[in-house]
Formats: C-alpha cells, structure tokens, sequence
C-alpha cells in the first residue's frame, strides 16, 4: 500500500491544464492506497466554503468520490487556502488537520506542514500572516458578501505576485534553523513540507541523528506527487498531457 502527498495546486478556473492533470490524478492513481494528504495551497485563492462554482463543483466530487470509496484524505491549510472550513470538509469528506502534525509513516514519525511558517526572514509575510489568521478577521471577512470577498481575493492575488517578485529567493525559502528547532520540537527526524516551490530531499543533522526534510513541488508546468510506501518514497511528476487511461 502507498501513501501520496500533494501540495501547491493553485487550482484555479483560469487553469484548466491544471485541474485536468489532478482530476486525472484522483480518477486513476488513488483506488488503492492508504491515504491522500494535501499540504496546503491546494487552491490559487480561497474566499469562503460559500462560493460554489462549476469548476469548483467538479473538485470537491473529485474528493467525495475518493473518501465515499473509503480512502482517508487529510488537508492542512495553506497561505492560500486557510478560509477553507467545516462546509468544505463536510462536502468532500477530508479531514483538516493541525498546520502542525506528525504522523506515523510506516513507523517513521513524521512532522507534516505546508512550510510557511519555517520562512520566519520572510518578516512582513509572517506579520500579514498573523493578521489573517486572526479568528476575529476571520469571522468578519466571512460575513462579507461573496461578491466583494471575490474583488478582494483578486487584489490580494496580484499583489502577491508583485510583492514576490521584489523579495530575494533566499528570504521567501525556509530558515534552516527554524526547520530544525520546529523538528526537534516535535521529536521527528522526518518532514514533509510544501510552499517553496522547490521539489527535494534534503539531509540534515539533528543532535546527531540523521534527518530528511522532504520538500513538495508545486503543479504550475505539471503535477507533483510524493508517493510514499513501506520501502520508501520517491518524488514524481505528472504530464499534463499525459493520456487518459481506462
């Protein structure tokens, strides 16, 4: 049996190459594993458990036709997607997690995460993101109509951009001494993180033990899955154009 890790979909209407690559995904490669993580930003942007469009739609059945199959599905929330809440989970049957939480895989300990909170030189987006997870916003912004919560994702997600392109790569990537301290904190030699963008394995040292921290890719130009079974685990893509099976 295996287990398979997602992150950095950014699913959007605007890409349908995207969502064909995960539907294709979710269709023909998740009918016998043990379970499905998605580590956050599985969307571009996220305004509400309320909006509810066709694309949309097409997505969370995606999802309800795996967990009504019996096959766990586990979700932790991204800088992206972290409105998402208890409609959508409801919906399509995955299970939030704690943005923090170590699971047991194939008896090794491991500390999953979507990997913002380890880019701590990323100084003004840890403060935009302590503002945003504010429950009292939160609660506020929901309460918004969803015609202007849309004007205001769109804004954020330009922004963004241009905001992203102005930072240096080595303050938007995660601070080695923050991976290890969060690891040590969680008695793990193991991670598993997205939201840099930067598929790899990387070896570490903590207090003398050998460690991995194993990072995600993102699913812009293809898929990026992490398939992971009792005999290890290996990093792999997807075509987008790759042909549907039957």
């Amino acid at each position: 049996m295996t287990t398979l890790f997602i992150s950095d979909l950014h699913l959007s209407a605007e890409r349908p190459d995207i969502t064909a690559c995960f539907l294709r995904f979710m269709a023909q490669e998740t009918h016998a594993i043990d379970a499905l993580y998605v580590l956050g930003d599985l969307f571009e942007m996220w305004i509400g458990d309320d909006e509810d469009s066709p694309f949309l739609q097409q997505v969370k059945q995606a999802f309800k036709t795996l967990t009504d199959a019996g096959t766990p599905c586990y979700f932790i929330h991204g800088n992206r997607d972290f409105l998402i809440g208890k409609r959508f989970s409801r919906e399509t049957g995955i299970i939030v997690l704690p943005e923090h939480t170590v699971v047991d895989l194939y008896g090794t300990p491991t500390l999953i995460l979507h990997g913002d909170t380890l880019c701590i030189e990323d100084q003004a987006y840890q403060r935009y993101r302590k503002k945003v997870h504010n429950p009292v916003i939160q609660w506020l912004f929901a309460r918004l109509p969803l015609s202007y919560r849309i004007k205001v994702g769109d804004k954020f997600r330009q922004s963004s951009g241009k905001n992203n392109q102005a930072k240096s790569q080595s303050i938007m990537d995660v601070t080695q001494a923050e991976v290890i301290r969060i690891m040590r904190d969680a008695n793990v030699t193991q991670m598993i993180h997205g939201h840099t963008h930067r598929p790899d394995i990387h070896n570490l040292n903590i207090d003398g033990l050998p460690a991995q921290r194993i990072v995600l890719g993102d699913w812009y130009d293809h898929g990026s899955v992490l398939v992971y079974d009792a005999n290890g685990y290996q990093l792999e893509t997807r075509n987008f154009n790759a042909p549907i099976s039957n």
